[in-house]
């Protein structure tokens, strides 16, 4: 971060508090700051406090203070501006290129990097308007570190609160960090489920969310990777420079990752395939006119083992392994017969682990038996921690 210039923008939310601490963490880093504020998040937090902690002036009109301030000029200044907080508001401004205020006009004008780091209450944010316009900012290009699940202004309690400081500072650091180290990488990731298909309504399925892997999607890109996502049905939206590539069953995620794997550097299977199918797929609609129904089942393919036995002495094969007893036996024994050069390990046994959650707690094993642990942490913050292992094993 040292000599990266720095825009922090910060919008009307009562999160705008933390833009203090967020503020430190990036002058502590040696990154030169200039903070941007609409006029409504004056009222959350004072100017000079902003300024003392960046050392410079805090920008909030067009003219202030006698001077003009030039809207072009801060936009081109910054090596990345991150919002945080992105009010509701500001990002519905962004979506539809309104420029009302100075931090409007700088992010139309900005050539780095933006990052957004949402604030509001659990129902604006789950709102079709708030999840559209989000989904428009990706497709541009914006990062978008995802709220936290959590007590709200409201006291409600839901997904919302902005993300801590201490995760948007480990997001641009690792985004500047590690821009140039993949760099031309070619990149398979699967994620979500698979559905096999009983009948034409019913499948055999699992619970997975598919956000663990979309983290990862997005954390590679950002380190430049050329990433391809093989996603089962899952309704999240595709990170900026990411192509992806929607299946449904293990049979046609299986196709999707053998039409790319040989020209891959690095495969991370994050998938939660289906283990088991039906021997037959009825083609109409089974009706409920016996007590008892019985389906028999054959397994589905194999997808790991089969990248593993084509894998070159060149490429990277990432697995993931989703226990509930006998967690790290049941890894290791992965890493021999998928060919894995290491698994990401988590149990369900662990609070706020597995399926459905916005946070993981993970544990990486190598095929040289060598573990390393980590806390409880966002997926987006695990996404990193995977590829900042990645990277590092490429440059050993």
């Amino acid at each position: 971060m040292k000599g990266k210039k720095i825009a922090v923008g910060i919008t009307g939310s009562i999160a705008a508090y933390k833009s203090a601490i967020l503020v430190r963490l990036f002058v502590k880093a040696g990154a030169e700051v200039r903070v941007i504020m609409t006029p409504s998040a004056s009222q959350f937090i004072a100017p000079l406090t902003l300024a003392v902690l960046s050392k410079n002036p805090v920008l909030i009109d067009n003219a202030s203070n006698g001077n003009w301030n030039n809207h072009v000029e801060a936009g081109l200044w910054a090596d990345a501006l991150a919002i945080a907080p992105a009010s509701a508001n500001t990002m519905a401004k962004m979506a539809a290129g309104i420029c009302d205020n100075l931090l409007l006009t700088s992010y139309l004008s900005a050539r780095g990097s933006v990052f957004l780091a949402p604030a509001m209450d659990l129902d604006m944010w789950r709102h079709p308007s708030a999840v559209h316009n989000l989904a428009l900012l990706r497709q541009r290009g914006t990062y978008i570190i995802e709220p936290a699940f959590g007590e709200l202004a409201s006291g409600l309690e839901g997904r919302g609160r902005m993300a801590e400081p201490t995760t948007i500072f480990n997001c641009l650091e690792n985004h500047f960090s590690g821009a140039d180290k993949l760099s031309g990488k070619k990149v398979l990731i699967t994620a979500g489920p698979t559905y096999e298909a009983i009948d034409p309504v019913r499948f055999i399925g699992n619970h997975s969310s598919g956000k663990m892997g979309f983290a990862i999607a997005e954390a590679m890109a950002m380190r430049g990777a050329r990433v391809n996502l093989v996603a089962g049905p899952v309704q999240l939206p595709v990170p900026s420079g990411v192509d992806c590539v929607r299946v449904q069953s293990a049979e046609e995620m299986l196709n999707a990752c053998l039409s790319v794997y040989p020209e891959t550097d690095i495969a991370i299977l994050s998938a939660a395939v289906a283990d088991y199918k039906p021997e037959k797929t009825a083609a109409q609609k089974i009706k409920k006119e016996h007590a008892e129904i019985s389906i028999p089942l054959t397994s589905t393919p194999d997808i790991a083992a089969a990248l593993g036995k084509q894998k070159k002495e060149n490429q990277l094969l990432i697995g993931f392994a989703l226990e509930t007893e006998n967690e790290t036996e049941n890894a290791r024994r992965k890493i021999l017969s998928k060919n894995f050069d290491f698994i990401v390990l988590n149990s369900l046994r662990d609070k706020g682990a597995g399926f459905g959650y916005d946070t993981n707690k993970i544990t990486i094993i190598n095929a040289k038996n060598e573990s390393k642990k980590f806390d409880l942490k966002s997926k987006t913050e695990v996404a990193h921690d995977i590829v900042n292992e990645i990277i590092e094993m490429l440059h050993a």
